[in-house]
This record gives C-alpha cells, structure tokens and sequence, in this order.
C-alpha cells in the first residue's frame, strides 16, 4: 500500500512536469501557406533534433512514456 502511495505521489509530480513541458514548447502551426506549398524541408528542419525545441519535443515522448507506465503500474497495485 505504501508503494501505491509513493507511485501515486511520482504520477501526480511527472504530470505536473510534463504540463510545463508541453506548455514550454512552441505550436507547430504553419498556417494555410505550410499546407499548400508542402512544407518544403530546409536544413534548419533537418537539424531540428539539435534545437531546444527538438529536446523538448524528444523530453515530452520520454516523460510520456514514464507517465504510461507509472499509470499502468499503479492500476496494477490497486487492483
């Protein structure tokens, strides 16, 4: 029962995170031009991994995936 507890507290607190994160990141909106003219790939878009944006992109699928499994973990312990 403590461990669900101490999980319940690790949930709430990456959730907490991962608002900020997601919150922190700019929108991907390209507008109507974006859509018509294809979004042609630039060489700042390919070296996007190396941004801030692109670590903060990588940090919200990471943090995503913790919350998936501290989630299901939990379900488990209270069942």
């Amino acid at each position: 029962m403590a461990f669900a507890i101490i999980v319940s507290i690790l949930l709430f607190v990456l959730c907490l995170v991962l608002s900020a994160v997601v919150l922190i990141q700019d929108s991907k909106n390209t507008g109507l031009s974006g859509a018509i003219g294809g979004g042609a790939e630039t060489f700042v878009s390919k070296n996007k991994a190396r941004t801030m944006q692109g670590k903060l992109a990588l940090l919200t699928k990471i943090l995503g995936g913790c919350y998936f499994v501290l989630a299901l973990a939990l379900y488990f312990l209270v069942a």
